[in-house]
């Protein structure tokens, strides 16, 4: 009965063998193992587990069948919880117990309970097979406790290739690359594993051109062809180094020898097309194997090529087609939108993210933030930053930067400042830099200054990003003596080699203090060509100082660089004009016309009520233009009885000094400022946003209007925030 039980269970006919067990008058242990066995086997565990219970006499292979069921059923914690019920029965375990329990202790890294079975393997004398020595190795190898398992390698006398894959595997774990390559190179036989484990370890750990050189070594073995795990691992460095040619090469390797491809190898080969620029072999790969099994490091390489090729609309028919987006997923989808400058598309799928799909994390909050501040949407902002607070993710640092950086880019420094009071032990570098840059960009130099000061002070070491901001705060506020200890600083303390950003702060903080030789000096002592914003800024300084010779050198070098650039003409003939070379001014207006260069308009928007409104200068569009002109024509007359005085020669035409008043008092600013004042409620902040930088009369009008009106007006222009409460702005008029 029990060998034609035992025949049932090994042909798989369960309810056969189930049927000759319950029909067998009299049960020894072995029929009972046998049972017990096919249960456990077939991933039957808590059937098996039910039997277990019930055996009148349980022996060691009863045990063993149990820990052998779980550990195949993934179930690595009740199979070690099996092992230590064992022990007070006095059950001695066989070999094969100890390999499948240290598996589970490996899984699970339970490396006590390892401990314990290691000194039951030396109480029964089995430290001498390498089955289960290879198996306290694993143990202790998988659950970190890295010198026992050296020790317990150099005690094996017999090693065999199991032993030495073990400790290749190890050392890849941690990183240590060196010992595993010179453990590696020592052993006399290797398998798929040893190899396998060397490709995959130096891809994981970005080292890909040794993982190709590796593979390559590998072919001239003859004995020994690629596996799933080999390709899948070679794919992966092919993507990472974008070497398509190898990539395809392994792909015709696959066609000739009808490899059957795991998901793995497929998804690998997905990610090295769209990595590579063959995006559209990379699709044609997901349509004809499906989506099902489409992971999320090839659909993020998809995305990613798309979006490189500003077409974002294929990475969305295939997000919708997956069968299960996880939050990887979505935030990759609304990552994709951002770079593309699709935010109210990423606005869209992230609601609905929220309506139908996982949980965002704090990189999603943190992307959608982002979304808000390049938006200067302020509402919307503060919806996510809600958000983020109710799945409490609002502490975590990613979060807490972009909130930072979403208050300072919507105009509510203080906001900014509270978030970073809040963010306690968890403050990085891009926390303080954040928060520099963010006080540098609203006027508050000397609070940007001691900030960097106490980072400095706390030991946190601040990055070229942080001198970024620092040299702006300085910039902003005229302190030129100060920037250039902290250029200093930058270079010989820090070690940081200067970037455009740098060199361009230096030139504009020399140029705006009126030192326009030193910005010059500084430009021919440069080891690299400014870039444009350099250039920008000390012709934009030349036109202030009246230095026409300068700024002809440096619109001719703008020009160079970007010919469409058009505040370079605009500003070069402004100068001409403010100067009376009203010739020469006309020259560069003819020379821009005849290149086609359009002038940027100004254009200045205020969002109210989740509503963004813009307007240009004597727009006529906006349904209430009757009442916003009727306003700023009652606050033009009104700021001049304070002391208000129009600012004429800023308008560069040969023009009626009421025509001119009239341009003036229809600027873009103004007019969302009238606007504003309409339709929000008195004494609430007004936050005007404009895409060209102030002017000079636009400046002097709205200190008057702020006081006028009672109110604080925030101005963001295209370098900085202007905040005007009673009569000052923020920037103390150097700007």
């Amino acid at each position: 009965m029990n060998n034609l039980m035992n025949f049932y269970a090994k042909s798989e006919f369960r309810d056969d063998a189930r049927r000759v067990f319950d029909e067998m008058p009299e049960k020894n242990t072995s029929s009972w193992n046998t049972i017990l066995s096919m249960y456990a086997k077939q991933g039957f565990v808590d059937a098996a587990h039910r039997l277990f219970r019930e055996i009148p006499e349980r022996d060691s292979v009863s045990w063993t069948a149990m820990i052998v069921g779980y550990n195949r059923a993934c179930r690595f914690g009740d199979a070690v919880q099996l092992f230590v019920d064992m022990l007070p029965e006095r059950v001695l375990p066989t070999q094969y117990t100890l390999t499948n329990v240290l598996a589970s202790c490996a899984a699970v890294k339970a490396l006590s309970v390892g401990r314990k079975i290691h000194s039951s393997v030396v109480k029964l004398g089995l430290s001498s097979s390498v089955s289960v020595a290879n198996s306290l190795l694993n143990m202790y190898a998988k659950s970190g406790d890295k010198m026992t398992a050296k020790m317990v390698f150099d005690r094996i006398k017999l090693k065999n290739t199991s032993s030495w894959n073990v400790m290749l595997s190890m050392h890849m774990l941690s990183g240590h690359l060196d010992l595993a390559l010179a453990q590696f190179d020592r052993m006399d036989e290797r398998d798929i594993v040893s190899w396998n484990s060397m490709i995959a370890g130096f891809n994981q750990h970005g080292h890909d051109a040794e993982a190709l050189d590796i593979f390559s070594r590998m072919l001239e073995d003859r004995s020994l062809k690629p596996d799933k795990f080999s390709l899948a691992s070679v794919l992966s460095a092919c993507a990472n180094l974008e070497k398509l040619r190898l990539g395809k090469e392994i792909h015709a390797y696959m066609v000739k020898s009808v490899f059957d491809m795991s998901n793995a190898v497929e998804n690998a080969l997905i990610s090295m097309y769209a990595k590579s620029g063959e995006v559209e072999m990379a699709r044609r790969i997901v349509e004809k194997s499906g989506t099902s099994n489409l992971d999320m490091i090839a659909f993020t390489a998809l995305l990613d090529g798309y979006v490189k090729l500003g077409d974002i609309n294929p990475a969305r028919q295939i997000f919708d087609l997956l069968m299960e987006r996880d939050v990887v997923a979505w935030t990759a989808m609304i990552v994709g939108y951002v770079q593309n400058g699709l935010n109210d598309d990423a606005i869209d799928i992230f609601k609905r993210m929220l309506g139908e799909g996982p949980r965002p994390n704090s990189y999603t909050l943190a992307v959608m933030l982002s979304v808000s501040a390049s938006l200067a949407s302020l509402n919307y902002g503060k919806q996510i930053h809600a958000n983020a607070i109710r799945m409490r993710e609002s502490s975590s640092v990613s979060v807490s930067n972009a909130l930072i950086n979403m208050y300072a880019k919507s105009g509510t420094i203080n906001d900014a400042r509270k978030v970073f009071g809040l963010v306690h032990d968890n403050k990085d570098t891009v926390s303080w830099t954040s928060m520099v840059i963010a006080l540098a960009q609203h006027g508050l130099g000397e609070d940007a200054l001691e900030l960097f000061e106490k980072m400095l002070a706390l030991g946190i070491k601040p990055d070229h990003i942080t001198y970024v901001g620092v040299l702006s705060a300085c910039t902003h506020i005229g302190l030129v003596e100060k920037g250039r200890r902290y250029y200093d600083r930058m270079r010989h303390t820090d070690k940081i080699e200067p970037t455009q950003s740098h060199y361009a702060c230096m030139i504009d903080l020399y140029a705006r203090a009126g030192l326009l030789h030193e910005a010059q000096r500084f430009i021919e002592n440069m080891p690299i060509e400014p870039d444009v914003i350099a250039w920008g800024s000390l012709l934009a300084s030349c036109r202030v100082y009246k230095n026409v010779e300068l700024a002809k050198f440096a619109s001719e070098k703008l020009l160079i660089i970007d010919p469409d650039n058009s505040g370079a003409y605009s500003a070069l003939a402004n100068l001409y004009m403010v100067c009376g070379k009203w010739e020469d001014a006309a020259k560069v207006r003819k020379s821009m016309k005849d290149r086609g260069v359009k002038k940027e308009q100004g254009t200045s928007w205020v969002q109210i009520r989740n509503e963004v409104h813009a307007f240009g200068v004597e727009d006529g569009l906006h349904p209430q233009k009757d009442a916003i002109y009727k306003t700023i024509d009652k606050i033009w007359k009104e700021i001049k009885k304070m002391g208000f005085v129009p600012d004429t020669e800023s308008v560069m035409h040969d023009l009626e000094e009421e025509v001119k008043e009239q341009i003036l008092r229809h600027h873009s600013e103004k007019l969302a400022i009238a606007f504003g004042l309409l339709n929000t409620p008195e004494n609430t902040t007004l936050r005007i946003m404009k895409n060209l930088r102030v002017c000079n009369d636009c400046h002097s009008a709205i200190k008057y209007i702020a006081k006028l009106v009672g109110r604080e007006i925030v101005v963001r222009d295209s370098t900085r925030f202007h905040h005007f409460r009673d009569g000052t702005c923020s920037c103390r008029d150097y700007w």
